[in-house]
């Protein structure tokens, strides 16, 4: 019979010194013995795999070493040392929760507790998983733990300290281990790998680590079964097969796809990954923890957030500088989305695909030719008087966005924008807003605008146009217009057409409130209608920068009418004094 041992046991930790990435309670448990200032129960709480077991074999051997060192390391000669290292110790006694959890497992502990150690100052009961005794079980262990024999030393382990009574967790020292992180574990695994005479590379040592998700008894589980695939000579193309890891490079070519628009090649990628039996879902997700690095690596200051070897961190960094902060945020933006939409998609392929696709159009396409300026004005032309819009008033954001747009695009009154010179072409000096055709009032129409007139006519039409409404006037009419066009849904058209609306503004923003009857109609209208209408009477006004909210009618107070014979009496005393003081001076009785 082969007498090989795994990793985890072969290097297990026997000291303080040698614990992995749990400094602090090493520190303290130590001086804790050195003072001698030793609780009778601690709960360790992790994750699995980061020593919490171990930790507990450490602490009960130091403290029944015969002869510690200045530091109080074990001496590894007395009785108590050689019975751990052999496995025959009867100072320490562990028990399982998860297969002993009844009442009666419970109890033969609690009589074994009252047997005094026959070697060494104490017995250490090392209870695991202690979240898998039954309530019944907590409910017995209580008293003992609260109070057990001088000589009696508990240690809860468990990974679910959420599931611990509270009864539990007070008479205990709670110590809570943490993950262990990625260079702690590089650097164990590579002095394993030295002292085995295995040959590998930072970026399997990594690969290896971060599979492991922060537990050392995982990653020297892995490495056991990578060393079995590879041999004594690992290379990191041997790495990722094994552990069927998505390879980087895959990530830095879909990026250079990506800043050059060669989207066909980003789906011929996307295919050879999934042709190797990758998850689609696990593959945008390395995407995206890609362009987080990417991100990491750009920005001065956040180099320990990038836990990776330095042949990739100069990889990172070579590819960060190429790329634009606008361009990974946006990237970011579209990876995360797909991620969190892929599982509700009919076609997770094509969903994948078109957010490939939206990647590689962020830089533009690089066929795309700059759009020619507009012609400049013509010095000779004059100023096309001013025409009301309909609205009433012109929307800073509308003019913003009239700025935007190519030259040559005309605007029809519905405020689409076409490709045609002829909406455009005799009024390119004026504001898009200002050629807009009004919807109501005495300006002009909408046909007039889209006719071609000549230059005089035009202007003779527009002179004889009275002067824009102010803006609430204009707010005020194309709230009826609006009301107008809900004629079909008479329920609708009368809450709109009722009463009147209250005009206010905040923050630059015009607000529309408009009153119904009752929190029922009030709900109704916010839950199916309250959208639809906002955006209809923004189209009207021909401006984005208007809200609407709906409002129930304030309940107006009544007068109360007296009706019983006693509250018209009261009533006639207090309107009238000559009949209180009539009253009053007969001794009438008002009940």
């Amino acid at each position: 019979m082969s007498d090989y041992i795994v990793s985890a046991r072969k290097y297990r930790p026997d000291s303080f010194e040698t614990l992995i990435g749990q400094d602090t309670i090493a520190r303290t448990l130590s001086n804790s013995i050195r003072r001698g200032q030793l609780a009778h129960a601690y709960l360790f709480c992790g994750p699995r795999g980061v020593g919490k077991t171990t930790t507990a074999r450490i602490f009960a051997k130091m403290i029944n070493c015969a002869h510690p060192g200045p530091e109080m390391e074990p001496c590894g000669e007395c009785e108590s040392c050689v019975s751990f290292q052999e496995g025959r110790s009867y100072c320490i006694h562990e028990l399982d929760a998860a297969s002993n959890n009844s009442v009666e497992d419970i109890k033969t502990l609690m009589e074994q507790v009252q047997v005094p150690p026959q070697v060494g100052k104490y017995s250490v009961y090392i209870i695991d998983e202690v979240h898998m005794l039954s309530q019944s079980a907590f409910n017995a262990f209580l008293k003992t733990l609260e109070e057990p024999p001088a000589h009696a030393i508990f240690i809860l382990a468990t990974t679910e300290k959420h599931k611990i009574l509270p009864t539990i967790l007070s008479r205990c020292q709670t110590y809570d281990f943490n993950r262990i992180s990625i260079p702690d574990m590089v650097e164990n695994l590579r002095g394993i790998a030295r002292k085995e005479g295995i040959t590998i590379d930072d970026e399997s040592l990594h690969e290896i680590a971060a599979k492991a998700d922060g537990a050392m008894r995982d990653a020297l589980t892995i490495f056991d079964q990578t060393v079995a695939f590879c041999g004594t000579t690992v290379k990191y193309e041997d790495v990722i097969r094994n552990l069927n890891v998505l390879d980087y490079k895959y990530c830095f070519k879909l990026v250079e796809d990506f800043l050059t628009g060669n989207y066909s090649d980003a789906f011929l990628t996307f295919d050879e990954i999934l042709a190797k039996g990758f998850n689609a879902l696990h593959f945008v997700g390395s995407l995206s923890s890609h362009l987080r690095n990417l991100v990491v690596a750009k920005t001065g200051g956040l180099e320990p957030l990038l836990e990776l070897p330095d042949s990739l961190k100069k990889l990172y960094a070579e590819q960060s500088a190429r790329c634009s902060n606008q361009f990974l945020f946006e990237a970011l933006g579209i990876t995360t989305s797909c991620e969190s939409g892929y599982r509700a998609a009919v076609n997770p392929r094509l969903h994948i695909e078109f957010a490939l696709m939206r990647l590689s159009y962020i830089m533009g396409k690089p066929s795309d030719k700059p759009v020619a300026p507009a012609p400049a004005p013509k010095a000779e032309a004059p100023a096309a008087p001013v025409v009301s819009t309909g609205a009433g008033f012109e929307c800073a954001e509308d003019n913003r966005r009239s700025s935007e747009r190519p030259a040559g695009s005309g605007i029809l009154p519905s405020g689409k924008i076409v490709e045609d010179e002829k909406a455009a072409g005799d009024n390119r000096g004026q504001s898009p807003l200002r050629r807009r055709a009004p919807k109501t009032g005495s300006a002009l129409s909408m046909s007039a605008l889209m006719e071609e007139k000549p230059e005089e006519t035009a202007a003779a039409e527009t002179a004889s146009q009275s002067q824009a409404l102010p803006e609430d006037e204009v707010v005020r009419l194309q709230w009826k217009e609006l009301a107008k066009q809900y004629s079909a849904k008479p329920r609708l058209a009368s809450m709109l057409s009722s009463g009147n609306i209250n005009l206010g503004e905040e923050n630059g923003v015009k607000q529309v409130e408009f009153f119904v009857t009752n929190e029922a109609q009030k709900q109704w209208v916010e839950e199916k209608m309250l959208r639809e209408l906002e955006t209809k009477l923004r189209e009207l006004v021909s401006c984005t920068k208007v809200n609407v909210r709906v409002s129930v009618t304030p309940m107006e107070e009544t007068e109360k009418v007296p009706y019983m014979p006693e509250e018209k009496a009261r009533d006639l005393m207090e309107k009238n004094p000559d009949v209180r003081a009539f009253v009053a001076d007969m001794g009438l009785d008002t009940k």
